[in-house]
């Protein structure tokens, strides 16, 4: 049993860590559903996912030639 502190954190189980894959950095997103918390493990960012279609749709070699 886990109890809530006096900053409203609860520690989530070790079972739960496991079973969801949770470690150190990873964000997590809670809804209520049925009257039930739920936790949910949010998928991890790429870095470079950012930077998609930032140069547009040419290729790398016409692109490194124009900036030439």
């Amino acid at each position: 049993m886990t109890h809530l502190t006096q900053k409203s954190q609860v520690t989530i189980p070790k079972q739960v860590r496991v079973a969801l894959g949770l470690g150190p950095g990873d964000d997590v997103d809670f809804s209520v559903e049925n009257g039930k918390a739920v936790l949910i493990k949010k998928p991890k960012k790429i870095p470079f996912d950012k930077w998609t279609g930032y140069l547009g749709q040419g290729k790398t070699d016409d692109f490194m030639k124009e900036i030439r």
